[in-house]
């Protein structure tokens, strides 16, 4: 059987819109998702649980960048990141592309490993970045959409000979390898505890190697897959042109889909569809629940519309309650055509990760508590009824440098310039500051994570911010896990081979980690703080303090944050008696009004006690 375009239509209901209890008949986002703590994990770097199936030289060929000739083995997971290996030091490679050759060895099982840790954590969502076959590091770049990266489950050369058997392009001759057993597993384990886990689909581009590209490249244009992609020009020695096709921003180990009025055509968005179907119902009994939760969708201002809103029927149909959210980093009114229930659920929200960058990471050039406050309201309001709730509100993730260092090179470009920002964080540009942030200076994340663990969505923490992690931009920001049972090198090389004055320790922050969990079984202790209404009740620019009120049914929770360098008192005019749920104590009202101290940088998360 060929891939099949069948779809199902999910209808949404209508109804009358209860605020205070956050029920809104006529809101098309899963429920759960208002209740989710997402945790991003990059998986080649998380855990390397099993050596056994660590990528060999053969396994990462095709992969930027292109070196088949260089020495290579799998990088040691404690190493100082920015110092060459033996293996590395004679390569005629600058070091932001030589870091690209580098495999850890992080598996699936490793995930499985440390599901304890999550849960310790509090998490309940996880997003994993691409997890399908793929040579590189990151797999953005896949062979396949149906199949788990060997390297990633027990068995490669198992798996590679059960893959080697199929007719990809025939669904009947489909088979279940061993790392894709190891996925369900996963998701059994996860599910078992609590935790949802949604898959990276990137549905743009393939990789080099992927099963129809290699077809095109051997069979040109009488590849039965040759209208797949967009090509420029065939092989053809008599007339003396080259084969040429498309990739993604010119990038030719990611060959480009082809697309038409409705956006990526025939052949390819039927094997998507099988793909998507493959993974959210394993099984295909019509059950769901063994599949994975939902999707992240890569790069999806790069397709049509009309191909998302053919896709969400495929996914809403299979599972009613699975989460759609996408990369989209762009404007409010760029995003509005995407959230109107016809296409994703939530986006990555990288303007609330750009306002509160503006507000909690630069000191010179500040934006004012009004100002913020103006930015969050704005970005509460601009989509239909439970957007708001669902949206992965992030800082930091595998695209972006990590928060910790965001803050270290704080006042030198705003974030919100996207464009500007992104290549600044680099650390080859040379002004990127690339060492470890100080303890003064993670009082400013830590400030910022008690706003994105009680404010209107769902809080989504990239793996290791929460024990300290820093790095520049992509690849720095995806260094190898930071665990307590390792012992790590300190960090002494620079990016341009010479030395720090002082070492880096790289080790666990347990301070911070202590912080990420208080914070988070806070918001799951309290309902309001995931699904309370929102209030503004106190902007003070000249002391820099902000306050808001979340309210459900009988809950009441005032949030207090300081962000100058000062103690502060901030006076609020309500009544009663309240208890202070984040520094311990009880305050109350004396003729209406209620004053609250706060540290420096400091926070008081206030409880109605009466």
């Amino acid at each position: 059987m060929r891939f099949s375009t069948a779809v199902l239509i999910v209808v949404v209901a209508s109804g009358t819109i209860r605020a205070e209890e956050s029920v809104k008949t006529s809101e098309f986002v899963p429920d759960w998702a208002k209740d989710a703590v997402w945790y991003q994990i990059f998986p080649e770097r998380f855990r390397n649980a099993d050596p056994s199936n660590d990528p060999t030289k053969a396994d990462i060929a095709g992969a930027f960048p292109l070196a088949p000739d260089l020495p290579w083995q799998i990088h040691p997971w404690t190493s100082d990141w920015y110092e060459r290996q033996v293996y590395e030091k004679d390569a005629p490679i600058p070091f932001h592309h030589l870091v690209q050759r580098r495999r850890y060895g992080g598996d699936l099982q490793g995930i499985i490993e440390k599901l304890d840790y999550l849960q310790e954590l509090g998490i309940n969502a996880i997003y994993l970045n691409p997890v399908f076959d793929s040579p590189s590091s990151h797999k953005y770049d896949g062979m396949s959409y149906h199949h788990i990266d060997p390297n990633f489950g027990p068995d490669p050369a198992g798996d590679r000979k059960l893959i080697a058997g199929e007719d990809p392009g025939d669904l009947s001759t489909w088979v279940w390898t061993s790392a894709d057993k190891l996925a369900l597993e996963l998701l059994k384990q996860c599910h078992a505890r609590g935790i949802r886990v949604i898959f990276d689909g990137v549905f743009n581009h393939m990789g080099l190697r992927s099963w129809p590209f290699l077809d095109v490249i051997e069979k040109q244009q009488d590849s039965a897959y040759a209208d797949w992609f967009t090509v420029n020009s065939w092989r053809n020695e008599e007339k003396g042109t080259k084969f040429d096709y498309e990739g993604w921003f010119g990038h030719k180990t990611l060959p480009e889909f082809r697309e038409d009025e409705e956006g990526i055509v025939a052949g390819p968005r039927d094997y998507i569809f099988a793909a998507t179907r493959r993974w959210m119902d394993p099984d295909g009994d019509g059950d769901p629940s063994d599949g994975i939760d939902g999707w992240r969708l890569d790069v999806a201002f790069c397709v049509a519309h009309p191909f998302w809103k053919k896709w969400r029927k495929v996914v809403k149909g299979v599972n009613p309650d699975a989460y759609i959210t996408a990369e989209l980093i762009d404007p409010v009114p760029e995003l509005k055509p995407y959230l109107q229930g016809d296409e994703f659920d939530a986006v990555m929200n990288y303007n609330f990760a750009f306002a509160s960058s503006d507000y909690f990471a630069d000191e010179k050039t500040r934006i004012s508590t009004t100002e913020f406050d103006r930015r969050l309201q704005e970005l509460r309001e601009a989509f239909p009824p439970g957007v708001a709730e669902v949206q992965q509100n992030l800082f930091g993730s595998h695209d972006t440098d990590r928060i910790g260092s965001h803050i270290v090179n704080r006042d030198k470009e705003h974030a919100n310039n996207w464009e500007a920002y992104f290549n600044f964080s680099k650390v080859e540009n040379g002004q990127y500051d690339p060492r470890k942030p100080t303890t003064d200076e993670l009082e400013s994340q830590k400030l910022f994570a008690v706003l994105q663990m009680t404010y209107v969505g769902a809080p989504m923490i990239y793996y290791g911010d929460e024990v300290g992690m820093w790095g520049a931009n992509d690849p720095d920001c995806r260094k190898p896990m930071v665990w307590d049972d390792l012992v790590y090198e300190d960090e002494v090389a620079l990016p341009d081979g010479s030395k720090k004055d002082q070492p880096d320790k790289v080790e666990v922050n347990r301070n911070l980690l202590e912080h990420y969990r208080k914070l988070i079984a806070l918001r799951r202790d309290l309902s309001s703080l995931r699904r309370g209404s929102f209030e503004t009740v106190l902007i003070d620019d000249e002391n820099q303090l902000y306050g808001f009120r979340r309210k459900l049914k009988d809950e009441e929770v005032i949030v207090i944050l300081n962000n100058s360098n000062q103690k502060q008192e901030a006076a609020l005019e309500v009544a009663g008696s309240w208890q202070d749920r984040w520094n311990g104590g009880q305050l109350a009202a004396t003729d209406g009004r209620l004053s609250v101290p706060l540290a420096p940088r400091g926070a008081s998360i206030l409880v109605r006690a009466d």
